[in-house]
């Protein structure tokens, strides 16, 4: 047991530095730290004290986005129109607790699954329509709807049950953010934390060894749940599996010749990890675990790991510049396939598109504030806005993002 924690955490740390991607040796004494159990450095730990609102996006954000909301300017006005005409902002919009959400493998069935989604959106777009408009009807129907949840859901079942909670805990959090920590007036606010620490968080806290996406959605949530709890263990929890789970989902030619595996997901022979990867034996920078697989589910990891990335940063720790590259090439890499027919290597030469609304959140911290050309991914990007919501997690990037580099 001792020698497989030991080579654990040498594998780790060598696998901070074989990233690449503007490491350090903290990074590398953090990642050993998090796979023998150790403390992890100061230097890399939670922040001191919390900045809130700070789950995806954060104060400078919000304000320049009501600015030129108010201004009218792009492309934040045509995208605040998009969101105020979706049902999501409706002020007659009807919440639908339940007291145990069932959710099997791809919704089937499907006892609370959208319900609980949606009514997660509406909150965080209710909240996002009070940032602007500063009309406390809004306010008000977010608090509805957190708060009837908050007295009703005691847990989730059947077999996507963590996803589905995964989901509904990434963007709840981003709507208590604001409620909360701006708005103010909100007597159950001490309610709805509870139920993110006692119903959430122990849902997702462990990760999963299933495809990709699943454990960056939950890395997403717990993050948000940590921020919002002021809860140093929960924030590590996530980083630490970010930390392992990234570098196993987006490949990078410094990997070598074969992707890296999380550890302790037992794959760890070149026939596993080529299944894993859907059965591609050509690896370039940018490719995910999920190409192969479908566009869509590769995006949803793709937008999880940029969200951590960015409540990361506004929590002042920033993982851009240990992740960016990956995020840079993934985005470029399926953008560029999004548009074009694939090579013969790839896939088979035939991927199955349908990237969605997931590139304003990366694209935004790679390109407008760090200077990145990322070509495709900008032709992608500025097609297609405003970028609405995926109808699970993702809502309004380009509201809350698009070229607001605050």
């Amino acid at each position: 047991m001792r020698s497989r924690v030991l080579k654990s955490a040498l594998l780790a740390a060598v696998g901070a530095l074989l990233a690449g991607v503007l490491a350090t040796p903290a990074t590398a004494d953090r990642s050993a730290a998090v796979a023998t159990g150790a403390a992890i450095p100061a230097s890399q730990a939670a922040p001191a004290v919390f900045t809130h609102p700070g789950v995806g996006v954060g104060r400078a954000q919000l304000d320049t986005m009501r600015a030129r909301v108010n201004a009218g300017a792009a492309p934040q006005a045509a995208a605040f129109g998009q969101m105020m005409n979706s049902r999501y902002a409706s002020l007659s919009y009807t919440p639908h607790p339940r007291a145990v959400v069932e959710c099997g493998s791809y919704s089937n069935p499907n006892y609370g699954c959208t319900d609980e989604r949606e009514d997660a959106i509406a909150a965080y777009t209710h909240a996002l329509a009070w940032y602007v408009t500063r009309d406390t009807a809004h306010a008000a129907k977010a608090i509805q709807i957190m708060d009837a949840w908050s007295a009703t859901v005691r847990d989730h079942t059947n077999s996507n049950a963590p996803l589905q909670t995964a989901w509904a805990a990434s963007t709840w959090p981003k709507a208590a953010e604001i409620i909360k920590h701006v708005y103010g007036n909100w007597p159950g606010s001490g309610r709805f934390a509870a139920m993110l620490r006692d119903v959430y968080y122990p849902e997702i806290q462990n990760g999963s060894n299933s495809n990709g996406n699943w454990e960056l959605s939950m890395t997403q949530a717990i993050i948000g749940i940590g921020v919002h709890l002021d809860d140093k263990a929960i924030y590590d929890r996530a980083v630490a599996l970010y930390r392992n789970r990234v570098p196993a989902y987006i490949y990078l030619t410094s990997d070598g010749a074969l992707p890296r595996t999380k550890p302790g997901d037992g794959r760890d022979t070149r026939d596993e990890i080529i299944a894993y990867w859907h059965n591609q034996t050509t690896f370039v920078n940018g490719l995910s675990q999920e190409t192969c697989r479908d566009f869509t589910h590769t995006g949803y990891g793709i937008a999880a790991i940029a969200q951590v990335a960015e409540t990361s940063r506004i929590q002042g720790q920033d993982l851009y510049p240990e992740f960016g590259e990956r995020i840079r090439h993934a985005l470029g890499f399926h953008a560029t396939y999004e548009l074009n027919n694939p090579p013969s290597w790839l896939c088979g030469g035939a991927v199955k598109r349908g990237l969605g609304p997931v590139t304003e959140v990366g694209y935004n911290a790679l390109h407008n504030r760090l200077g990145h050309a990322m070509t495709n991914t900008e032709a992608y990007t500025l097609a297609r806005r405003p970028m609405g919501t995926n109808n699970l997690f993702v809502a309004w990037e380009t509201l809350t993002h698009g070229d607001n580099a605050s």
